[in-house]
């Protein structure tokens, strides 16, 4: 993958997306309800039948997006596991940020 110019923000790019192709496609599958329930069946074999590489399982079962995102998922697909396991997108922002979701909206979002 290609170095990153902005600290701790991955660049979207074709190598990124690349490397994110199984990723994106097991996660964006997720909109349909009988792939939502092989997920929920066995997370592991539902991710191995993308062929979605270890690093990206063991992020997607984690539910690291970080990590999920700098392995080149796609932030629209990945929030598909919501439909799994409900996350908010402020929840997620504050998990790539590295903070507590409150310290979150009160400093990035400025609420109270």
């Amino acid at each position: 993958m290609t170095a990153d110019r902005i600290p701790d923000t991955p660049l979207f790019d074709r190598a990124r997306q690349s490397g994110g192709y199984a990723l994106n496609k097991a996660t964006k599958d997720l909109r349909i309800p009988e792939k939502r329930d092989a997920f929920r069946a066995n997370p592991g074999a539902y991710l191995d039948s993308y062929c979605v590489p270890d690093d990206a399982k063991r992020a997607v079962l984690a539910r690291d997006w970080r990590e999920m995102v700098r392995l080149g998922g796609n932030v629209f697909y990945i929030l598909k596991l919501g439909a799994i396991q409900p996350a908010t997108m402020t929840e997620i922002g504050a998990h790539q940020a590295g903070i507590e979701h409150a310290t979150f909206l009160r400093e990035r979002l400025g609420k109270r």
